[in-house]
């Protein structure tokens, strides 16, 4: 028999996947939850359970309850269930021991499917959810391949190199015997070619990518 825990702030929601899940003769409901506090209750480490958890539960974070389980419950399984279809959202789930990941729109049989492949030990991902991983591992080689292929004018090498090296625009102005304002156009000339917002994100790439050193 699986043994499963049904984690969400709505309780509608709990309630009807319960109803559908009650329908199975290999799975049992043990435990329906609309907080952290309430499924630490019930939880046991000793205990084999498949525990489906939403990732937004009110105040509380569905990634730390994961990451507690993964740590402290080592026969326990977890399947995010989520209305989130972001990429970083699955990716940190995933990160922080989730078995699995499902959309909220999902099917019964897909669940069904999941629950059973996960308390085998296995990984379950839903097709839309490996299109989106797919489709954020495919824009991440994308990102680095531009990085890798950057252009800069003399005067950007120029600012780049001093702002590696710590100098504030005023600072950069008088080196070059330039004004503030066109210092403050390369800056943010240069946030664009790199495609962040801050001048720390900004270094971190530029270092990686070997632009400064």
């Amino acid at each position: 028999m699986i043994r499963v825990i049904l984690v969400d702030d709505h309780k509608i929601f709990t309630e009807g996947l319960a109803h559908i899940l009650g329908l199975e003769s290999d799975i049992s409901v043990i435990g329906q939850c609309q907080s952290a506090k309430e499924l630490f209750e019930i939880m046991n480490p000793t205990e084999n359970v498949v525990v489906l958890l939403d990732i937004n539960l009110g105040n509380e974070s569905g990634l730390d309850i994961c990451k507690n389980i993964s740590e402290q419950y080592p026969l326990a399984k977890v399947i995010a269930v989520s209305m989130y279809q972001e990429e970083s959202f699955i990716t940190k789930m995933l990160k922080n021991g989730a078995s699995g990941y499902l959309l909220k729109n999902t099917g019964r049989e897909e669940f069904l499917e999941a629950i059973r492949a996960v308390s085998e030990g296995k990984n379950y991902q839903s097709a839309a959810v490996t299109e989106i991983i797919m489709n954020g591992l495919s824009r991440q080689k994308n990102q680095e391949r531009n990085l890798h292929e950057l252009k800069f004018t003399r005067r950007e090498k120029e600012i780049l190199e001093l702002i590696a090296k710590g100098q504030t625009t005023k600072s950069i102005a008088n080196t070059l015997c330039i004004s503030e304002k066109t210092v403050e156009t390369h800056r943010s000339n240069l946030l664009a070619k790199f495609d962040v917002k801050n001048m720390v994100s900004l270094l971190k790439l530029a270092l990686e990518y070997g632009y400064v050193k």
